[in-house]
C-alpha cells in the first residue's frame, strides 16, 4: 500500500484471501512486473442480491511475469492507462483503496487475492485461491517469498474447475 499505513488480515472468511485495511485513497500498486488481466470500472454490487461477480466493486487483476494472478478489489479508483493487456511494472499504481462492492458497509480496505490465471470472468478463482498472508508478511518485512510453487500445488489439488461454489 504505497504511502499509507495498512494492516493485512491474517485470515479471511469463506475463501483464501486477505483484507488489507487502509484509508480510502491509498495506492494499490503492482506487486510484480506483468500485464493487466481484468479490470472492473463500474460498481454493480447490490446488497439485496449479493452476487459473487459483483462483490469486488472496482477491481484490477494482473498476471505477473511469474505466472501468478494478483487481484485487488473494493477500489475507489482505477489508475489511468490500466486496461486489459497493458504492461505494468512492480510498484506501478493500479488503483486506490476504497469501499466499493461488498465493502460498502465495512471499513475501507483492499481485498487481495492470489490465484492462477483463468479464462475471463472466472471470478470465483480470481478473488483468491491461495492464502496470501505469508507472502504479504514476507514482502512487508522486505522479503522476496514467492507464491509460485504454492499456486502451482494448489491449482493441481483444485483440479478441473466446475464453476462457482459460493456466492453464485
Amino acid at each position: 500500500m504505497g504511502g499509507c499505513r495498512a494492516d493485512a488480515s491474517q485470515s479471511h472468511h469463506d475463501y483464501p484471501a486477505s483484507d488489507i485495511f487502509a484509508n480510502v485513497g491509498c495506492l494499490f500498486v503492482a506487486p510484480i512486473d506483468g500485464r493487466v488481466d481484468e479490470v472492473t470500472r463500474v460498481d454493480t454490487w447490490n446488497p439485496k442480491t449479493n452476487r459473487g461477480p459483483d462483490r469486488g466493486g472496482l477491481s484490477v487483476s494482473i498476471v505477473g511475469v511469474d505466472g501468478v494472478r494478483y487481484y485487488g478489489s473494493h477500489l475507489s479508483a482505477i489508475a489511468p492507462g490500466i486496461r486489459p493487456g497493458a504492461t505494468v511494472h512492480a510498484g506501478q499504481t493500479l488503483g486506490r483503496t476504497g469501499k466499493t462492492g461488498s465493502a460498502r458497509f465495512t471499513p475501507p480496505h483492499l481485498h487481495f487475492g492470489i490465484s492462477w490465471p483463468t479464462k475471463p470472468n472466472t471470478w470465483w478463482i480470481r478473488r483468491g485461491a491461495v492464502a496470501p498472508q505469508q507472502f504479504l508478511n514476507s514482502w512487508h518485512h522486505g522479503g522476496q517469498l514467492s507464491p509460485v510453487s504454492t499456486v502451482a500445488k494448489t491449482h493441481r489439488t483444485y483440479g478441473p474447475d466446475h464453476g462457482c461454489r459460493e456466492y453464485c
